[in-house]
């Protein structure tokens, strides 16, 4: 059996209130009400690294058989968010990184920005989690920020759910009890984004950063405290995150540019198209950035399956290189200024990026 991830939970909650096909492998049991908490960009190691900011959490993961699962890779939102909303691995919902070539329009996708063109369906034609509960009778709401309701990557990965929009824990916390006193079955996705805004900003560990992290500890005390005999809670993340302590300029070394048609993806992980064979370019890379990242061709990424196993129509959305950062390094590019000047960061394969929380409370 594979490992646990973080596209078993949406599947394992469907399962626990009894929708067909789907395999509860968390563990969680029949279930009349389940919720998700996603923590956006709150890694397992950062609660064992920093516990005093989260006391009930890290409370729960001392007693907890298995608390910890692991990230996607790439590690990070775009590709997370889908895999939790679909069920499936990237190479299969081809939401393969924060930004990505889509072959069909010759045109780097960036999700986190997309409103309606390319169509989401057209992009991400896979049935979600929430839209096959929905289908059975289940109750399907998602409590998250406003803005985020009418999004690309919302009606591309998590389309299905009743939206119910919350700014504030107050207002989630309500939402949520609301359906928990619902006489039939509901799954809830409560969606809490800014420890992952301040840690980019601000960095892991900073004092902005611990006190949005006990904010958000504070709302699943809260929404653990209301709960029922028949309800269950999953506290996962999409991903962790590290600090950057040395940045690499990609258009500022003539030898990483040679050959080289279009940047995607984040520091962490980087999608690199190429107008030479990727073999030659992969090497390119390969010697000037040495230990700095783990340098691949398509071909390599594919048969090692580190993004599962991948659909033919969706291969080329992924880089004809991908460079994988190590240690604290970034792969900073000219195609995304902002992000690459961040602090926090992730995308990338270390413990602590691919390492999140599965916490599971009951009533």
């Amino acid at each position: 059996m594979s490992a646990l991830s973080l596209a078993d939970v949406g599947s394992s909650c469907a399962a626990s209130l009894g929708v067909p096909t789907f395999q509860d492998r968390l563990g969680l049991g029949e279930a009349r009400h389940a919720v998700v908490v996603l923590i956006d960009g709150l890694g397992f190691r950062l609660l064992a690294q920093y516990p005093q900011a989260a006391p009930f959490l890290s409370a729960q993961c001392a007693v907890a058989a298995h608390p910890m699962i692991q990230a996607v890779f790439p590690s990070t939102t775009v590709s997370a968010l889908s895999s939790f909303g679909t069920g499936l691995l990237p190479g299969a919902h081809g939401m393969v990184g924060s930004s990505f070539m889509l072959p069909e329009t010759d045109t780097v996708l960036a999700p986190l920005q997309w409103g309606n063109v390319p169509h989401p369906l057209a992009v991400q034609p896979e049935r979600t989690i929430f839209e096959a509960a929905a289908t059975h009778g289940i109750r399907v709401t998602t409590v998250a920020p406003a803005k985020y309701e009418h999004s690309g990557l919302t009606r591309a990965a998590l389309r299905g759910a009743q939206y119910r929009a919350a700014e504030d824990a107050a207002t989630r916390l309500a939402y949520v009890g609301e359906e928990l006193r619902r006489d039939e079955r509901a799954f809830s996705y409560v969606y809490w984004p800014e420890v992952d805004r301040i840690g980019h900003g601000s960095g892991v560990g900073s004092a902005k950063w611990c006190e949005a992290v006990g904010r958000a500890d504070a709302l699943v005390a809260s929404i653990a405290k209301v709960l029922g005999p028949d309800d269950v809670v999953v506290v996962t993340a999409d991903h962790g995150m590290v600090n950057i302590d040395q940045r690499i300029a990609i258009e500022a070394e003539p030898t990483l540019m040679a050959g080289v048609i279009a940047i995607a993806g984040e520091p962490r992980m980087r999608h690199v198209y190429t107008s030479e064979p990727a073999s030659i370019v992969a090497e390119r890379w390969r010697d000037l950035l040495g230990s700095s990242a783990t340098v691949m061709t398509r071909e390599e990424v594919v048969s090692e399956q580190l993004m599962g196993p991948v659909d033919d129509a969706l291969v080329e959305r992924i880089g004809d290189v991908v460079a994988i950062a190590s240690g604290r390094v970034g792969l900073s590019s000219l195609s995304d200024p902002t992000v690459s000047s961040l602090i926090g960061q992730h995308g990338a394969q270390s413990p602590e990026e691919r390492e999140i929380p599965a916490i599971i409370l009951r009533g």
